[in-house]
């Protein structure tokens, strides 16, 4: 189940409230205000400060936040990814919806899954003020999907913070999938199980680390099967249960938010999880820093699992 005609409107809405604000994002992806003599983008950047009221500056800043996810999506669709509505049996204004490509995906050669971390994150991003204050590929997961399609992956986007919709004058759960948890499960098993896909990756930044490791104590046969290289940015994650622990040691790798050069072994032990530096201090840009070498541990991980065949 996927398409949604009323959606495609709202990300026409969150480009137009966007403009009220003063600002829009130029070719490059950067926010800019707008120039008044040319309506069109500028040179001057985003600012925080509106007014000398704290609390206006907050309100500013996540009104124009707030239109952020449908513009992300529309920019997710246009790079060839569908939305696929869960709970399947959910009217789609009162479900939520992951991202993938193709539309249905069925017995994937190899896979991506990509999984975001807490917070006001949704599809398509890592971290929101990343695309605001510095630009669309910093703060989202777009170059991820590009680098992937290339590479000939299929992708499988996820939305776990998705939780709730607002009807009947309040937020409610969406029955199935109220948690970030119960997100994720359900995705796993009527998804990524039913379609059958011959190896996957993931990429998990922050709490995804914690959905992650929730996936494998659920799915433990499928991940020793199918699941090749789990690839974390900063995440958010306590030890590997022990019936799991050997595995995930073999085919995981932490980037972690460090002052050492990319790439630079951080922590190895053979009871936890390696950890590497994500080649920046701030936890929020591990996932655009170390976005060249996680690659390339997926793919040294494929060729692995290839030449193991």
């Amino acid at each position: 189940m996927s398409d949604s005609p009323p959606r495609a409107r709202n990300s026409e809405q969150a480009l137009i409230q966007l403009k009220k604000f003063g600002y829009a994002f130029n070719k490059e992806g950067v926010l800019r205000k707008i120039d008044p003599a040319t309506g069109e983008p500028g040179e001057e950047p985003y600012s925080y400060n509106v007014s000398d009221d704290p609390a206006e500056n907050e309100r500013h800043y996540q009104n124009l936040a707030n239109q952020i996810p449908e513009i992300v999506y529309e920019l997710l669709e246009k790079n060839g990814l569908c939305r696929t509505y869960i709970p399947f049996d959910k009217d789609p204004q009162r479900s939520t919806f992951v991202f993938s490509q193709p539309s249905k995906l069925l017995q994937s050669k190899k896979l991506l899954v990509l999984i975001h971390g807490s917070g006001l994150v949704n599809a398509g991003q890592w971290a929101r003020s990343l695309i605001i204050n510095n630009s669309l590929d910093h703060g989202s997961q777009l170059p991820y999907v590009r680098k992937a399609q290339k590479l000939g992956y299929d992708l499988l986007i996820t939305n776990a913070n998705d939780c709730t919709r607002f009807y009947n004058g309040k937020k409610n759960p969406i029955k199935g999938v109220e948690t970030s948890v119960e997100h994720m499960k359900y995705v796993w098993k009527n998804i990524v199980l039913p379609s059958n896909p011959e190896s996957v990756a993931i990429v998990a930044h922050s709490y995804g680390g914690c959905l992650t490791l929730d996936l494998v104590e659920r799915f433990s046969d499928f991940f020793k099967e199918s699941v090749f290289a789990i690839a974390f940015t900063d995440a958010a994650m306590g030890s590997p249960q022990a019936k799991n622990r050997d595995y995930l040691c073999e085919v995981s790798c932490d980037w972690v938010a460090s002052s050492s050069p990319l790439d630079t072994p951080v922590s190895e032990s053979k009871k936890s999880i390696r950890k590497v530096s994500a080649g920046h201090t701030k936890h929020e840009w591990t996932s655009h820093s170390a976005i060249d070498p996680v690659f390339k541990f997926i793919e040294e991980k494929y060729e692995q699992r290839t030449n193991k065949k």
